[in-house]
């Protein structure tokens, strides 16, 4: 077997061969030693050696120590082949000076940051310790000494079997260097290296055969949060309180996933939140976000030049994608240093229960690979010194959510407002949840000896808890219809302050789980690979008992309508629970805009019900307005007067933020467009054509993704819109 040590300029070989020959070999290297340091003494300094190189027979001095390299082993053995031991003067290297040079650079290098790489690369070679991989022990001559020292970990860690397939040297040199660069690439991700990560997931995987409960010691209870209910004198406080700490907050939206799932294949913040605008739901965050900083330097008596920060969390599938998506729409209004892009890598696949990496199977050089999970927001914030960055700017919250819920922000400054009032260090925005509903339920656990958390449980384990801690019947609704047990919807608001002294502690490390699915009841197999995970929801559970954390439930209706399956999918949903899909969520953001409408005082229709891709959905008039328009429920009040009506059939688009409704009554399409010098008012009886939705087959693949997986088309019949491109005050009156 050969070993090669590549430079960007030159590759040396020496071959390690039978005992025999290997006792050989070290003779001569003693007495190439012994001959060198016969040299005059005088002409190098103690513990050093001349070497002349080149054709012109450069003289370098290099310390006798480097013969300990496989590097220097490579040229002695080409010297004594070319040249003889019984050099006189100095010893005599077949190499380019200019080669040479470089070697020297490379192993000074090396010598520094990778000692022990290096003495294991050197001197282990011999003590068999690849023998238990046949095909790699030929091929270590291919690889560095890096490469060699991820080698010895992987063997270490019982994962021989990604070597079995290993042909010769010479045939595929390059991808088998390939592998080893994403092996590296994996040690280098994850906290404590490979290595680490195998004996986590070792030790896991053991529990999950077992069956062992991770609550094992806890007893469930109901927390203690704060229940909002819509539009009152509370919420409206809590909206303003909120509204005022805005810009004292920094945004992270995690967004690693495509829209496969949706059965749309661009990523999930590309597609459009409702189709009567096409906003996509990028830019209705963005929107938002400005909304609220602009909202909020307006409450702050003074100069204000606040700019909310967003991160956002992608991943490789999503990161090219989010970045052209930025760019192509000028960052939907915000400032380019205002948003930074934190990537999340993934992790190796496992095979069985003992941990073994699962190979790629369209390349046998490359390992398979998944997401984390999005608890890895934590640890990229902690290790891209954003947090310590915001809080030396003066900021105080962070609020984390997720890329396809487009009631989110309606649910924000109210959130925010809770946090603020009740000096929550967490704060987990909640909405009513069936007993055994599948979403997490937010719940107070306390161990047996005597601590105290309020976390998210997983729906699945929830109930079995429940049971198995006095509970009879589990999970079941009280007197509201609902669990007692609100429902995650993964959307936090952290204290800065004590989320980075928390992190300083655990860098950012959440606690992982894993989730095989087994082929039989002996759990000794799975029917495809797993990989541990984390959940950004989780963070919580790291946390001491004096931390403060609390809950805030709404509405379903105002603040939870998720986009996450295809329409074959939410189909199947038994009727009277969530479909979650594209059509869903369009028609949730209409529905929440008219119920707060009609809050505010406005006479809406009621619905009525269509079927979409096999799924019944209320149909409400299509209304929507940008951000801008309005950020609490106490802004709608203000700019909706009396005697408005809005028939079922209508739709209507308000784009400004000075734009007022006052006895308008609306039987048709109508679209106001106003630019923010200019207040208009909206008044009169618009009638027309108006806008009508048109189903559509998403099996149809003629037509375009985003379309088709909800099932309909808007047809713009006919519509009246009013621009106000110059400032001043406007009245309409139709």
């Amino acid at each position: 077997m050969g070993h090669f040590i590549r430079s960007s300029k030159m590759s040396v070989l020496f071959s390690l061969r039978g005992k025999k020959k290997k006792k050989e070999k070290d003779s001569r290297r003693e007495n190439m030693k012994d001959s060198l340091l016969d040299e005059d003494e005088a002409a190098v300094p103690e513990g050093c050696m001349a070497v002349y190189v080149g054709a012109e027979m450069r003289r370098f001095v290099i310390p006798t120590s480097y013969l300990r390299l496989p590097l220097f082993r490579v040229l002695m053995e080409s010297a004594a082949d070319e040249f003889g031991f019984d050099q006189v003067g100095g010893l005599r290297i077949p190499c380019d000076e200019e080669d040479f040079t470089e070697l020297l650079k490379t192993t000074k290098k090396t010598m520094k940051n990778s000692r022990k790489t290096f003495f294991l690369a050197g001197l282990s070679v011999t003590n068999g310790w690849a023998s238990s991989a046949p095909n790699l022990q030929r091929n270590l001559g291919i690889l560095s000494s890096e490469e060699i020292g991820l080698a010895m970990m992987l063997l270490r860690e019982g994962q021989k079997h990604l070597f079995d397939h290993w042909p010769e040297p010479g045939v595929d040199d390059k991808r088998k260097k390939g592998f080893f660069d994403q092996v590296a690439q994996l040690n280098a991700n994850y906290p404590g290296g490979l290595a680490s990560y195998i004996q986590n997931a070792r030790k896991l995987l053991a529990d999950s055969k077992a069956g062992k409960n991770p609550y094992d010691g806890f007893t469930p209870s109901v927390p203690t949060g704060e229940v909002l209910t819509f539009g009152n004198d509370n919420f409206m406080m809590l909206e303003e309180a909120g509204v005022r700490e805005a810009r004292r907050a920094a945004f992270v939206l995690v967004a690693g996933g495509l829209g496969e799932r949706l059965g749309y294949k661009g990523i999930k913040l590309a597609l459009p939140s409702e189709t009567t605008t096409g906003r996509c739901f990028l830019q209705h965050y963005i929107e938002s976000i400005l909304a609220l900083q602009e909202a909020s330097c307006r409450l702050v008596q003074g100069q204000c030049e606040a700019e909310i920060p967003l991160v956002i969390m992608t991943s490789d599938d999503t990161h090219e994608s989010t970045l052209l998506l930025l760019e192509s729409n000028y960052y939907f209004g915000m400032k380019t240093t205002q948003v930074k892009l934190i990537k999340q890598e993934k992790v190796a696949c496992l095979t069985d229960n003992d941990a073994r990496f699962a190979l790629d199977l369209n390349d046998k050089y490359k390992i398979q690979t998944k997401p984390h999970g999005h608890g890895d927001v934590h640890a990229l914030l902690y290790s891209s010194g954003l947090l310590n960055s915001w809080q030396s700017a003066g900021l105080k919250w962070v609020l984390f959510f997720q890329d396809t819920n487009g009631l989110l922000f309606k649910a924000i400054p109210a959130s925010l407002g809770v946090s603020s009032t009740k000096g929550y260090h967490v704060n987990s925005l909640a909405v009513p949840r069936k007993a055994k509903e599948a979403m997490g339920g937010i719940t107070k656990l306390t161990h047996t000896d005597g601590s105290e958390i309020v976390t998210n449980v997983e729906y699945n384990q929830l109930d079995p808890l429940l049971r198995a801690t006095g509970h009879a019947d589990g999970d079941v609704n009280c007197e509201t219809g609902f669990s007692p047990f609100p429902g995650n919807i993964n959307q936090l608001i952290l204290d800065l302050g004590p989320y980075i002294k928390e992190l300083s502690k655990t860098q950012g490390a959440i606690a992982e789980f894993v989730n095989p699915k087994y082929k039989d009841s002996t759990k000794t197999s799975f029917k495809s690979s797993t990989r541990l995970e984390c959940m950004m929801q989780d963070y919580p559970k790291s946390l001491p008992p004096s931390a403060k954390v609390g809950f805030s439930v709404m509405d379903k209706w105002l603040a939870y309508a998720p986009v996450k399956n295809k329409p074959e999918d939410a189909s199947k949903v038994p009727k009277g629970n969530p479909y979650h899909s594209a059509t869903s969520g369009e028609m949730a953001i209409y529905k929440a805009n008219c119920l707060i409408l009609r809050k505010a005082g406005v006479h809406i229709a009621d619905p009525v019900t269509d079927i979409f891709n096999g799924q019944e959905v209320e149909l409400w008039p299509c209304i929507t307005w940008s951000p801008k328009w309005t950020s609490t429920f106490r802004d709608v009040k203000r700019k909706v007067g009396e005697c408005c009506s809005i028939s079922q059939r209508s739709s209507m688009i308000i784009n400004g933020q000075n734009i007022f409704l006052d006895g308008l009554s609306l039987d048709g399409a109508l679209v106001v467009n106003a630019n923010d010098q200019a207040e208009v008012k909206v008044t009169g009886y618009v009638q027309n054509k108006g806008w009508a939705l048109e189903h559509v087959d998403y099996k149809d693949i003629s037509i375009p993704e985003e379309t088709r997986i909800r099932g309909f088309k808007v047809c713009k019949i006919e519509q009246l819109e009013i621009n106000y491109a110059d400032p001043g005050k406007f009245c309409f009156k139709s």
